[in-house]
């Protein structure tokens, strides 16, 4: 096995159906820009409550992806 370094970047994905739906669509966006992902890491949910009920998730990730040789 290799030794890997990473860097990490810390975004916010949101869904107004689940927490799952939320990681998948901020995997996702990020697969439109980040290179080699490798992992993620959830940091942090919240959401939105309306008319007392929940209307919205959000969940913040670290994505971890290995950088690439020069």
């Amino acid at each position: 096995m290799s030794d890997h370094i990473y860097k990490k970047i810390e975004i916010v994905g949101s869904s107004s159906t689940s927490v799952e739906e939320a990681i998948t669509n901020a995997v996702n966006r990020a697969a439109k820009s980040v290179k080699h992902m490798r992992w993620f890491e959830v940091s942090e949910i919240r959401g939105h409550i309306d008319d007392q009920k929940v209307a919205h998730f959000q969940v913040g990730l670290k994505i971890g992806f290995t950088i690439e040789d020069k």
